[in-house]
């Protein structure tokens, strides 16, 4: 036979308080609450921004929108052989590879240059040939032959900078630099 439940059972489970369904109102206001904080946040973050500062024309006063900086066409790149080259290292062989990419103003001054480019190649290892190594690891020594070969690609081609006229041949970058 079945035992019959004692009378005592019930009246246990009657004393314990029924357990409450947890309520997710109070998670819904927490999070609507921080999401209003974060809109609040990013409004207050770009109307309290500075307002640019406008362009002054010769006279002091702002220049009209369209008489600002026009936009500027993107610069043109030509990318040159790697070529390798003897360091100036006393008492070692030491050698170089060179990845070199000129920035120009527009492809018409990548045709020009191009048609100088075996007197551009020559200078090129001209120049790289007077460094070191200890030299060329340095960002200073970097950035010094860069220098030299943008002044002798301008003079080679014939493209220098001309008072307020800026240069077409516009830098050296180095697309590698590998030192043995």
């Amino acid at each position: 036979m079945a035992a019959k439940p004692s009378a005592s059972a019930p009246a246990a489970n009657a004393d314990a308080a029924p357990a409450k369904p947890k309520s997710k109102k109070l998670l819904i206001i927490i999070l609507g609450a921080v999401a209003l904080l974060l809109v609040l946040a990013v409004a207050a973050f770009f109307l309290l921004q500075p307002a640019a500062e406008e362009e002054l024309g010769p006279d002091g006063q702002p220049l009209a929108p369209a008489a600002a900086a026009a936009p500027q066409a993107p610069p043109a790149f030509l990318p040159l052989e790697n070529m390798v080259v003897n360091l100036a290292d006393p008492g070692a062989m030491r050698f170089a590879q060179l990845g070199v990419t000129l920035q120009l103003a527009d492809a018409a001054t990548s045709a020009r240059v191009t048609a100088f480019m075996p007197a551009i190649r020559n200078g090129m290892l001209r120049l790289a040939a007077q460094r070191s190594a200890t030299e060329l690891l340095t960002p200073a020594g970097k950035d010094a032959l860069a220098a030299d070969i943008l002044a002798m690609v301008r003079e080679t081609t014939g493209l220098p900078d001309r008072g307020t006229t800026p240069s077409p041949v516009q830098a050296v970058l180095f697309t590698s630099l590998i030192v043995q």
